[in-house]
């Protein structure tokens, strides 16, 4: 276990960037000692703002320092293979901004490389790291809930999709940058977390159908080049007969949808908001708890740090060995196929296996 502070590398200081710049700044025992972008106005400005000594505009010259152990890759979704397998081959550790990547077949890529490379790569899922997820996991893990034999992965904007609902850039809502909509902005948390708590069970068969059907400002329509999907269904087959569902929208005329779920034998789990559902001597319970005093005593009494307080505090605490990585490598490839799964399955207008997912993907990776 290392007590030296990690050497981090930041390659885009967009949105995504600067939030992630922010959860370092937090991190006593991290170091940003450089930053990467095309903009080097912006790439400038942002360094000044966190008092980041290098700057570059060519994401490999930052890539050819010996003093970084860890590169955090903050791109659009079409950009992360090729940039991340390029830190990877320069010896770097890589946490990637979710999704894993823009195509099932890119995501593997960088799972292999990773693998063979022997580096780690770590995928954002700001998700598991909140107190509901992690008070979720305790229950799942402890077996309150039974046999888990149902799932629902549940996300709702009702009018939510970047640029033309008025905030972020067009890149967003663009295939040639993003290579989807709303699963691969919002709906990869949900999947994410769902699998997570319930141990990354494999993918049998998906079945699904996207829509872009809500109305929106037509000078933002034609301005943002909108080519991706604004709801996203599924149903997914998972080994030992458990079944995912799988709503989630960008945009949708509907006041809640009502979040994720675990169905079990003895239990249910609603996430967010958090509730506990048990049926005891014939009495129906609706439970709830103080997550805030769940989270203090995780680490107040058990002692766990700061190691799940964010993405950012559990990878720096992994690069220093003071906890195992949590496999979200693993986790969020079991997603790319999931979500790329409903593209496909849309697109044929039938149900696919896990497998044919995997032959049929295409990359969508932009070289850089």
């Amino acid at each position: 276990m290392s007590t030296e502070k990690v050497r981090v590398g930041v390659i885009g200081v967009g949105q995504i960037g600067k939030h992630h710049l922010n959860n370092y700044s937090k991190i006593d025992q991290a170091e940003v000692v450089a930053v990467a972008d095309v903009n080097e106005a912006e790439a400038n400005r942002v360094s000044q703002m966190f008092g980041i000594p290098n700057v570059y505009t060519n994401f490999r010259e930052l890539l050819q320092r010996d003093d970084i152990q860890a590169v955090d890759v903050c791109l659009h979704n079409n950009f992360h293979m090729p940039v991340t397998v390029s830190a990877l081959e320069a010896g770097k550790d890589v946490f990637c901004e979710k999704p894993m990547a823009g195509s099932y077949i890119d995501a593997e890529t960088m799972f292999n490389k990773a693998r063979a490379l022997g580096c780690r790569l770590h995928i954002q899922c700001q998700n598991i790291f909140q107190p509901y997820a992690k008070a979720a996991k305790a229950l799942v893990d402890g077996g309150h809930l039974g046999h888990v034999y149902h799932l629902r992965s549940v996300g709702h904007r009702r009018r939510g999709r970047p640029f033309v609902d008025g905030y972020g850039s067009p890149t967003f809502v663009q295939k040639q940058n993003s290579a989807g909509g709303a699963l691969y902005d919002m709906g990869v948390y949900h999947i994410n977390t769902i699998l997570w708590l319930t141990g990354n069970p494999k993918v049998l068969r998906i079945s699904g159908k996207t829509y872009q059907e809500t109305g929106m400002d037509p000078r933002r329509r034609e301005a943002s080049n909108y080519s991706v999907e604004e709801l996203g269904l599924g149903f997914i087959r998972l080994d030992g007969g458990v079944t995912l569902d799988i709503i989630e929208a960008w945009a949708v005329h509907m006041d809640q949808l009502g979040g994720s779920m675990l169905f079990g034998s003895e239990g249910g789990l609603r996430l967010d908001p958090f509730g506990f559902f048990r049926t005891i001597e014939d009495m129906d319970f609706d439970l709830t708890t103080n997550l805030e005093r769940f989270d203090w005593r995780q680490h107040t009494v058990h002692e766990v740090g700061d190691i799940y307080d964010s993405p950012q505090h559990h990878w720096i605490a992994a690069q220093q060995g003071r906890v195992s990585l949590i496999p979200m490598d693993e986790i969020a490839l079991n997603t790319m196929l999931i979500s790329e799964g409903i593209y496909l399955s849309d697109k044929l207008g039938r149900e696919v296996t896990a497998e044919e997912v995997r032959e049929l993907s295409v990359s969508t990776a932009v070289q850089v």
